[in-house]
């Protein structure tokens, strides 16, 4: 009994060093260790040695279970191990490949024509000008010689913005004149400047009327401009924004 134990612990050991799956491990354990298995079929065999060899046989047959079951959760161990780190490689990310592609969108056909605008007015020596659209009543109408009793005021409707104060001395532009005043107050003369952007009117809206807007307004301050040169300014900005044989009228 004792030499049958031994032959087949040696060939359990032996089989299970070639294993390479878990499928193929389960099922060496179902011969080896299960219930109709190598082992408990020579366990049953015990019984019918005399006592003195029953006793040497059965702690025998018990510590050739106990190696067993240790070196097969060692084995399943090993090949659990091997299987996730198959599979991370399987699915392993190459962090040094390109992303994938971000569809680029495409500007508004309002933004593309107000840079068309500025781009002509830049080639002609004009500096591109931007300001608050939340603006002072001061820029907005009073440097404008726009006072408050002014009856031109009557041809603005205005977005007024509270204040904590209490005052309406805060408002939505309604044109982008107020810049006009701003760059008069920090640059001296020569000035050529364009100034587009959003204004607002409080108004009804509707297929040709919007409460936004936009607006690009010049302005060239210095010595010896007269007319003629709006004028050759003007030509020339619908000549480059409208092509060569658009006809144009002042």
């Amino acid at each position: 009994m004792l030499r049958e134990l031994e032959e087949l612990k040696t060939r359990a050991v032996a089989e299970l060093g070639l294993i390479n799956s878990l499928s193929d491990l389960e099922k060496w354990r179902v011969r080896y260790l299960g219930r109709k298995g190598a082992l408990t079929s020579v366990l049953r065999g015990l019984g019918s040695l005399p006592i003195e060899d029953r006793r040497s046989a059965g702690a025998a047959a018990n510590d050739i279970k106990a190696l067993l079951e240790a070196d097969l959760q060692q084995r399943e161990q090993v090949l659990r191990e091997q299987e996730l780190v198959a599979i991370l490689e399987r699915t392993r990310v190459d962090v040094t490949l390109p992303g994938y592609p971000v569809p680029l969108g495409r500007l508004h056909p309002t933004t593309q024509t107000l840079r068309e605008i500025c781009a002509v007015f830049v080639s002609m020596g004009f500096q591109i000008v931007e300001g608050p659209e939340v603006e002072w009543d001061y820029y907005n109408f009073e440097a404008l010689n726009i006072p408050e009793d002014h009856p031109a005021r009557d041809m603005w409707a205005t977005f007024w913005l509270d204040s904590p104060s209490g005052d309406r001395s805060r408002l939505l532009r309604t044109h982008t004149s107020p810049m006009q005043i701003r760059l008069m107050e920090t640059v001296r003369p020569p000035i050529r400047a364009l100034m587009p952007g959003r204004v607002f009117r409080y108004e009804a809206t509707d297929a040709t009327h919007e409460s936004m807007f936009y607006q690009v307004e010049g302005l060239a301050v210095d010595q010896g401009i007269t007319m003629s040169d709006l004028k050759g300014t003007l030509f020339e900005f619908a000549r480059r924004l409208f092509g060569e044989g658009r006809k144009a009228r002042f």
